[in-house]
């Protein structure tokens, strides 16, 4: 029997909905799988911070260091900014425990329309591997002379040989396990400074993965690309903030961001890794029960493979894939009416 400790962080909205579903997943695999899952929940969340003015208390990341992985469900609330809720929280997290690899598949199931009339299940399928901990969302800069018409606010992008690097060690290695072929999303006739050093990088470490085509596209133009030909890739390798941007797009490629799933890495595995359905809190169908607990799920079965039990995660996205396919059970974001509740108990008895 393996055993695992698991950080639960609900969160806010329909993250206290979709983590439930993911638990029970996780426990009907678990046990024909030789995997124990020993859990502990934190109500770190918007809620917290309303009553107590912290997202989570100031010794949160000490508390989670002990765990071997993290399923959070969702962050964020109307009545805290958004900026609140993030570096309070996620951000902290994510550095903390230097999960520089935010991993994102992009899947087009049977059964799971894309808005896209030329995208088809068995065609689509890539990964977004993003850079996590630096890059255009630096923490460096500030805001001088406010509420005079002379007020600035200046932002400052980090870009590291370390860190870029090893995004693209990693989304390299990737590729070869995939497809053998890699996209850089690069903005380097705009940007002067940082995405010339970031094509330079990928040249170099191109060199070092022979078996790897790879080519390099405008961020703008690779947006597009995602949309008119989304068939056409493998792995795409991002910075922070254009890897944020072209995930959420290719989610909705799919046909649903509910169903997608992230996985916020450290790869050296010194620090626990978390896991995430990218849906959001959605707080319009929050405590309705109606919620789609796939992209909780999908994000349940990353976090088997990454804990090293690679035949339970593929149970898991097999199932999905089979209750997408051989059931008319869908919630209301896929045009159906089940509850949460009740996709749930379809695809457990899937698995």
């Amino acid at each position: 029997m393996t055993n695992h400790r698991i950080a639960l962080i609900p969160g806010d909205g329909i993250g206290t909905e979709v983590i439930p579903a993911a638990r029970r997943v996780l426990d009907t695999v678990a046990d024909r799988h030789g995997i124990r899952f020993a859990y502990e929940s934190f109500d770190w969340s918007c809620e917290r911070y309303a009553h107590q003015g912290a997202m989570m208390p100031d010794d949160g990341l000490d508390r989670l260091r002990e765990y071997d992985a993290i399923l959070l469900g969702a962050v964020g609330y109307p009545g805290v900014p958004d900026h609140v809720s993030l570096w309070g929280l996620l951000i902290p997290i994510r550095r903390g425990f230097q999960q520089y690899v935010n991993l994102r598949p992009i899947r087009i199931f049977d059964g799971v329309p894309s808005p896209l009339r030329e995208a088809r299940p068995g065609e689509v399928d890539f990964v977004v591997v993003r850079e996590n901990v630096e890059g255009e969302y630096g923490e460096i800069g500030g805001r001088l002379a406010r509420g005079f018409p002379e007020e600035m606010a200046v932002q400052e992008a980090v870009f590291t040989r370390k860190g870029v690097n090893r995004i693209l060690d990693y989304a390299f290695a990737l590729a070869e396990q995939r497809g053998h072929h890699l996209t850089s999303a690069t903005k380097s006739n705009g940007i002067v400074h940082t995405m010339p050093f970031w094509d330079e990088l990928v040249a170099e470490r191109a060199a070092l993965h022979p078996n790897v085509t790879w080519d390099q596209e405008h961020i703008d133009a690779l947006a597009a690309k995602l949309v008119l030909d989304p068939a056409r890739f493998d792995v795409v390798v991002a910075s922070n903030l254009f890897g944020d941007i072209l995930s959420d797009l290719a989610a909705a490629v799919a046909g649903s961001i509910g169903i997608a799933p992230a996985a916020n890495l450290n790869p050296e595995r010194d620090f626990p890794s978390m896991f995430e359905p990218v849906h959001g809190s959605a707080p319009d169908i929050a405590g309705r029960g109606i919620a789609n607990p796939l992209g909780a799920i999908w994000s349940a079965a990353m976090m088997l493979d990454h804990l090293g039990h690679p035949e339970a995660a593929v149970e898991v996205t097999d199932a999905m894939a089979a209750v997408l396919t051989k059931t008319r059970v869908r919630t209301p974001d896929l045009g159906g009416t089940a509850t949460t509740h009740q996709f749930t108990e379809a695809l457990l008895e899937l698995i």
